[in-house]
């Protein structure tokens, strides 16, 4: 059946690789953005009310990197709430009630929204994207060498992997907290930098460091893996070289 789906984000790494894929599922689909077709703005409510009129399900992938999600969240589940019932999906982080970072306890009372909202909610956690660790890669372009944490593994999935378990949870009842998503692989932060290094044809070397804080210390006892759950079929790897 043919269903109307808004997604917040819609541009964002998430959700530029979902919009094709409920689209080519025949759903009908609304890309919320300040500019586009579906104008509305997370932020202060402006035109959410016609954004999600009509709508069967919504699929809130939008962030703000911790800085306004919560209010974010928060309208948009307001509007949900007058225009009707629409199932609310929204696209979590694994170990977000684990590890104490401002970004994850942010993105953990997100969560408590969405599951006090009155709404019927699915909770989709995944590990980090492997984008993530390119930008740590990248953002050291001007540095002589790549400094990763000492003593850290990350588990990244492709966001491909984790856009075709949106699509499929978009196209059913809700589910609350299905299993989380992990990537493929548990590795070494630097590992995944030589490999960076490697797939770019470069020789930059890179040090594993200790690093301070509470959010660190969480990632080193692997508080933000699920290696009981590496569904992504994408490596790393696979990821650098396309």
């Amino acid at each position: 059946m043919t269903k109307q789906i808004l997604v917040t984000g819609g541009s964002g790494r998430l959700g530029r690789v979902l919009l094709p894929l409920l689209q080519a599922a025949g759903d009908t689909v609304r890309a919320l953005s300040r500019t586009g077709s579906w104008r509305g703005d997370l932020t202060t409510g402006e035109g959410l009310a016609a954004a999600v009129a009509g709508v069967d399900t919504i699929v809130h992938c939008a962030t703000t990197n911790g800085r306004g999600d919560v209010e974010s969240t928060r309208n948009l589940i307001e509007a949900a709430l007058r225009a009707g019932r629409p199932h609310l999906v929204y696209v979590s982080i694994v170990g977000v009630d684990r590890v104490a970072i401002p970004y994850y306890r942010a993105k953990l009372a997100c969560e408590r929204l969405v599951e006090e909202s009155g709404l019927p909610w699915t909770i989709q956690r995944a590990t980090q994207f492997h984008d993530l660790i390119v930008w740590m890669c990248a953002s050291q372009r001007w540095s002589p060498a790549i400094v990763m944490p000492k003593g850290v593994s990350f588990q990244p999935i492709d966001t491909r992997d984790v856009a075709t378990r949106i699509a499929e949870l978009t196209d059913g009842p809700q589910v609350n907290r299905p299993p989380d998503m992990g990537g493929p692989e548990v590795r070494d932060a630097s590992d995944l930098a030589r490999a960076y290094v490697r797939a770019r044809s470069g020789r930059k070397p890179v040090v594993a460091l200790p690093m301070p804080g509470a959010g660190i210390r969480g990632y080193r006892q692997g508080l933000h893996l699920a290696p009981g759950h590496a569904v992504g079929q994408i490596s790393f790897d696979r990821f650098l070289a396309a």
